[in-house]
């Protein structure tokens, strides 16, 4: 009943609306939203969920750097439709779309998000206990996963949204 599919630029407005809908007006005020900046979302790592007519869900992924070398992603957001809570389409968005960045040979995501909902995919907060942002979060929102062995290990530092879509393997 429910497909992924890689967005299109057909798909903005109803995205848009999602999202307005999922953290409300003042989302761009959110940390994730500031770390985003003006950079596009990496293409190949933005998926949509879709119904039989409605767009129900999407991802996206966005490029940031560790200590201003060290690329990873920044997961976000993630949001689904309302009507279609509850009913596992956000898991299957992050499986397909983790998947999909692996593939690509990515190397490490971050979240800033519900522990309890992103635990389960592999997201601790130990990886990033020694990363910052640029605006303060709850530490306990604030994870990291690696697609690649070691890709966060050791890493310290600003996370930042000043990179390009190189990838970072270990």
């Amino acid at each position: 009943m429910f497909q992924v599919i890689a967005e299109k630029p057909v798909d903005g407005p109803e995205i848009e609306k999602l999202l307005d809908q999922s953290f409300g007006p003042n989302r761009l005020e959110r940390a994730a939203y500031c770390l985003r900046g003006d950079k596009p979302p990496i293409p190949e790592l933005c998926f949509v969920l879709r119904g039989a007519i409605f767009l129900c869900a999407t991802i996206r992924y966005w490029p940031v750097v560790i200590e201003g070398s060290h690329p990873a992603l920044l997961l976000g957001p993630l949001a689904v439709g309302q009507a279609w809570r509850g009913r596992g389409l956000g898991k299957i968005l992050i499986n397909h779309s983790l998947a999909r960045a692996r593939a690509l040979g990515h190397g490490a995501v971050l979240v800033i998000g519900d522990p309890a909902y992103y635990q389960p995919f592999g997201f601790t907060t130990e990886l990033v206990e020694n990363l910052t942002l640029s605006k303060s979060v709850d530490s306990c929102r604030f994870q990291g996963l690696e697609l690649q062995p070691g890709a966060l290990r050791g890493r310290s530092g600003l996370v930042e949204n000043k990179c390009d879509h190189r990838r970072e393997g270990g």
